[in-house]
């Protein structure tokens, strides 16, 4: 197979060497050019075509909020991997490259001369991230099933006993690569008088689900919150998972409140999707619709199917429509998915499921 070729740009001489250094010791990627500027990343790209694309924010000339926009009028597929810091600013500009068509993104530490630490999240986070966004068809658990169901609005048979609309009581949404601009799609179509909360789980950092939330607050019908232990759920309001801690849901009394831990990631995910999504089975039973979004990996599977034992409802997004389809992939191989889904069919599904089960509570 051929190497995955690479273009690296940063206005950082030192993080330019790191990168190179540590992406050419992998036997699968070729470094194939790095520019110090976007607007000199416009000219290698047509100079040597790389396969996936590694993109600072803040440099000189052009930045790379300019240059994930104007890659994309000419190379609609690329994958791009933004480079930020992990900093309130960063935070924000990152999930603006992700809306611009940037793919996905990795932090980098906030002091250059960290060279260890540099190389260890280009290790751990960059690499395998090049990898899945270059060879999308690898990050897919195909292996689970002999013939995968189609990425098309559907209803997949499932073992079990098929049931009438049940009642929702609470929404619990996992997703991770691709998340920011798929709750971007689903969740300002929420109405305001959503009869039901929210809980969410994206694979983020510390800073950037705050900066999430509040962006999908600013562009959504109902109040997105970082989750903060002791919040209370009511309807008609979203929680996010804050980044580095795992998010459950608790009863105390006649209330149902939010706890964060830091118990060990799961999944290699701190928050996990499979934390979140036993909890709410645990707390709402058969009350849960549980939606799977665009990811790499697979966690919410375990917790997905905790959710399908309780009697609760499994969505998950299409492969068309995924950025990868790891995740909801999973689900579906599984074969714990109710319904698979192109993403703008999902909040209109979503009201639908919850519409239906307010009007007929079903007994079980």
């Amino acid at each position: 197979m051929p190497k995955i070729r690479v273009l690296i740009v940063d206005d950082s001489v030192v993080i330019r060497r790191i990168l190179t250094d540590e992406l050419s010791k992998d036997s699968d990627i070729e470094v194939v050019g790095s520019a110090a500027t976007g607007k000199i990343a416009l000219a290698k790209l047509e100079q040597t075509p790389p396969d996936v694309v590694t993109m600072d924010i803040e440099m000189p000339e052009m930045d790379g909020l300019t240059a994930v926009s104007e890659i994309r009028k000419t190379h609609t597929k690329l994958p791009i991997i933004m480079f930020s810091t992990l900093s309130q600013r960063a935070a924000k500009e990152t999930l603006e490259a992700l809306s611009r068509g940037a793919n996905d993104y990795v932090t980098k530490p906030s002091n250059v001369g960290s060279v260890t630490e540099a190389m260890k999240q280009v290790r751990e986070q960059l690499i395998p991230k090049i990898k899945r966004l270059a060879r999308p068809q690898e990050a897919t658990p195909r292996a689970i099933v002999s013939t995968p169901p189609k990425s098309t609005s559907s209803t997949v048979p499932t073992s079990g006993v098929s049931r009438k609309p049940f009642r929702v009581d609470i929404l619990a949404i996992g997703v991770s690569t691709g998340g920011p601009n798929a709750l971007a799609e689903v969740m300002p179509h929420i109405p305001k008088d959503c009869p039901v909360p929210i809980v969410i789980v994206q694979h983020m950092p510390p800073v950037f689900t705050k900066c999430l939330a509040e962006r999908l607050s600013l562009k959504s019908q109902i109040p997105v919150h970082e989750g903060q232990p002791g919040d209370v759920l009511i309807p008609g309001h979203a929680w996010i998972a804050p980044g580095d801690f795992h998010m459950v849901v608790e009863r105390q009394g006649t209330k149902i409140v939010l706890a964060t831990n830091q118990d060990p990631p799961e999944n290699s995910c701190r928050p996990a999707v499979d934390v979140m999504f036993r909890s709410v089975a645990k707390v709402y039973g058969h009350g849960v619709l549980a939606v799977v979004l665009t990811g790499l990996g697979q966690d919410g599977v375990r917790g997905v199917e905790v959710i399908r034992e309780a009697g609760g409802y499994v969505m998950v997004q299409d492969e068309a429509t995924s950025v990868v389809w790891g995740m909801p992939g999973a689900v579906v191989h599984a074969g714990l998915a109710h319904s698979v889904l192109p993403l703008p069919q999902v909040s209109s599904e979503i009201m639908r499921k919850v519409r239906a089960g307010q009007a007929q509570p079903v007994t079980v």
